[in-house]
């Protein structure tokens, strides 16, 4: 990618994401009744998704949401309750009304404003509540135009304790309805970074007409240089659309520029070159080391936008993770669990989830036929790059391994993070929370064992010590999982996700394929009872298929029979996921049974692409090859709704991410997201506000907005940046 365009990356995220600040008649009024901003405001059954300060623990009870406000505080910020991410309009007035008591007369502000720089206010009154439930009401104009506008209660500032509930909270006004109006823009849908010379040529118009069309494919000079006749394909399921299919495959030349004509409607441009994945796949690599833990990022390796202070070094204001506590009741010691990636858009890190993400990227290596050179520290040290990146992640998952002589000893730490949620805009240095070990589960030990046996066989070359470090560990972690079969993590909890999962049966199958292939032991192979399954892919919660994925990279440790039904199992998955592209409008390997998308969907597009590149190896079969590339073209911008997921790739790019660090569209002193990020993806759940107030009554593939505040839509995850960094670097050597 040229600074050129980096520089656009970050120039483009400076603009506000305004739903339909175009879209909406300069003679537009007021709705009729008001539009309503705030979510549950009456507090019938639950919190979310209202927030309150650390220090001010909040709940409902009997139908209010009731908050114990400390004494001591100086501002009246430094004791809040709030909910962010409503849409602001410049010149509209907003009413807010709402109830309150407190348990004894008292003062606090409630303030309606934007949620970052330069907090633009639309209202910010004093509000004298006393032991009976009171109506207050206010109305105040906006100032600005911004989708991240924060209502919130602010009641430091006390020198006695007190308990402040609130009821009944509105905020209505502005003239553009919830979820506005979404502009897709072209209805012809192409992979906006481009095409292989010799790979497939597809693309998809939108259109309710039956009949073929006529298309011409154009240069940057505008020039006609081929044309043929869409193929009518009719109604999409997942998308709600009606559309025509084209194939433009005959066309091989390489160029810049290039454009699909339909009628009148043109595609976003897009390039056909043999080098088209070279950038995304070193950039999605890139991609870890922007998110490790306990390391400065420096400018010379990522530019001045990214670069950063090393997080969670115990360098005040951070308490860790150089000497980490367990979770009060579970343990008696401490450990130095420093390094590691930030597993999404928090500061947490997680086993399960990082152990799949640096899996991914040693298979990528095994599949690779050559190493690329990335901008990180240990980039002169003669070992790939990939490994040294992985590296860092192997060294704190053995970090989180239970020491010797304490009980559970050889088991692993479930996760390590904060123990509440941080706010948005925050970058890991400056995070003053505590830090929690949080207890061992036999799913993150098994992950272990797996990661550490994969590590061994494939570190044996090019650094022994870690080698031999890393197979004592999975070797230790076998045992004490085979000891402990059933500890399991709690759903729930705040500061991090869960990561539960109650099925472990999968992941000692993945992990007896992992040390049968490093040491060939028939005790290890016995325990393998898995297999890859269409249904489940793999992901996180399920590995079981990530045994047999196992196997295929060791064919020397099974018998011929063996070798020959490994392969029609992986074919039949492969098969299974070739139809299912086939079969989509917006041709998809991934397609949920239920018809729902599920969070982090485009992981599932591309681990299931992931397969069909496999497949493709195993078999030589050019039509799993054609699906695993065709793949990325959903991913880079052939879908629903127009939209590359990927940073810095694409005309319509995601950019807005949901991300501490990267939150330059809530502080312009934050960077947007470094190029090559992967988004989420369609989500049909909407467990977010921002999703719940922009896509009710989404069509499944169109449930993503490139909103910060959508985290069920729009973070990004090491699990899912692995999966695309896999894929892009199959693309680049395919």
């Amino acid at each position: 990618m040229s600074s050129a365009r980096r520089s656009a990356v970050i120039a483009g995220s400076a603009a506000l994401t305004v739903l339909a600040a175009t879209l909406i008649p300069s003679s537009a009024t007021a709705a009729d009744p008001p539009y309503e901003r705030i979510l549950n405001g009456t507090f019938d059954t639950e919190r979310e998704p209202w927030w309150s300060s650390s220090n001010t623990p909040a709940a409902v009870a009997d139908g209010r949401l009731c908050a114990e406000i400390p004494a001591g505080t100086v501002n009246p910020w430094d004791s809040m309750i709030g909910q962010d991410d409503l849409p602001l309009e410049e010149g509209q007035p907003y009413t807010l009304k709402f109830d309150a008591s407190a348990s004894k007369p008292i003062q606090f502000k409630a303030v309606l404003q934007q949620q970052g720089p330069p907090y633009g206010t639309v209202l910010g009154q004093s509000v004298t509540a006393s032991t009976t439930m009171q109506s207050f009401s206010f109305t105040g104009n906006s100032p600005v135009t911004d989708t991240h506008g924060q209502m919130s209660f602010q009641a430091g500032g006390a020198t006695e304790a007190y308990t402040l509930c609130l009821d009944n909270i509105s905020v209505t006004g502005g003239i553009v309805p919830p979820g506005g109006v979404r502009d897709f823009g072209s209805p012809v849908r192409v992979n906006q970074l481009g095409y292989l010379p010799t790979g497939p040529h597809r693309a998809t118009y939108v259109t309710d007409q039956t009949t073929p069309l006529d298309w011409k494919l154009v240069d940057a000079g505008n020039k006609t240089v081929a044309v043929g006749k869409t193929t009518p394909y009719g109604p999409d399921a997942l998308s709600g659309d009606s559309v025509q299919l084209i194939d433009f495959g005959a066309y091989k030349r390489s160029g810049t520029g290039f454009r699909l004509v339909v009628g009148e409607d043109i595609s976003e441009p897009f390039d056909i070159a043999k080098n088209l994945y070279s950038g995304l796949r070193q950039e999605s690599l890139e991609y870890f080391y922007n998110n490790r833990s306990g390391i400065p990022i420096e400018a010379k390796y990522v530019g001045d936008a990214w670069a950063r202070a090393a997080g969670h070094l115990g360098v005040a204001p951070n308490k860790g993770d150089t000497s980490v506590p367990c979770v009060p009741g579970s343990c008696d010691y401490i450990l130095d669990v420093r390094g590691g990636w930030y597993d999404a858009g928090d500061h947490g890190k997680y086993v399960v989830n990082g152990a799949l993400a640096a899996w991914q990227l040693l298979d990528l290596y095994e599949e690779s036929d050559r190493n690329v050179s990335l901008r990180i520290p240990e980039n002169e040290n003669r070992v790939p790059d990939v490994l040294d990146e992985a590296k860092w992640q192997i060294d704190f998952l053995l970090r989180m391994q239970v020491p010797a002589g304490q009980p559970l000893a050889g088991m692993v730490h479930h996760k390590i993070h904060d123990v509440a949620w941080t706010g948005m805009a925050l970058a890991p240095a400056a995070d003053p929370q505590q830090r929690y070990l949080y207890p061992p589960s036999t799913a993150a030990t098994l992950n272990l064992a797996a990661i550490g046996a994969r590590c061994a066989r494939v570190y044996a070359h090019w650094d022994r010590a870690l080698a031999a470090r890393c197979l004592s560990a999975a070797q230790t972690a076998w045992k004490a999982a085979e000891a402990h079969p059933a500890i399991y993590a709690p759903g729930g909890g705040v500061g991090g996700g869960p990561y539960d999962d109650v099925k472990v049966t999968d992941e000692f199958s993945w992990a007896a394929a992992e040390l049968f292939a490093a040491t060939g032991k028939a005790s290890y192979k016995r325990r393998i009872t898995t297999g890859l399954k269409a249904a489940d892919g793999f992901s996180w919660q399920e590995t079981g298929g990530l045994a047999d994925l196992a196997l295929a990279r060791v064919p020397w440790r099974l018998s011929i029979i063996e070798r020959l039904k490994l392969v029609q199992r992986i074919s039949t998955v492969a098969d299974s996921y070739l139809a299912d592209l086939r079969s989509q409008g917006y041709a998809n390997p991934y397609k949920p049974a239920n018809g729902q998308y599920v969070w982090g969907s485009n992981s599932g597009t591309a681990n299931n692409a992931m397969i069909l590149a496999i497949a493709a190896d195993l078999t030589g079969r050019s039509s799993y090859r054609s699906a695993a590339l065709e793949s990325l073209d959903y991913l880079l911008g052939r879908n629903a709704i127009n939209q590359s997921y990927v940073t810095g790739y694409g005309e319509r790019d995601s950019h807005n991410q949901h991300h501490r660090f990267w939150s330059h569209s809530l502080n312009p002193a934050y960077p947007s997201p470094y190029p090559g990020s992967l988004a989420g993806g369609p989500n049909s759940g909407l467990q977010d506000p921002v999703a719940q107030r922009n896509l009710q009554g989404c069509a499944p593939a169109k449930c993503y907005i490139d909103e910060i505040g959508s985290y069920s839509t729009n973070e990004v995850a090491v699990n899912w940046n692995s999966a695309l960094a896999w894929l892009t670097t199959y693309a680049d050597e395919s």
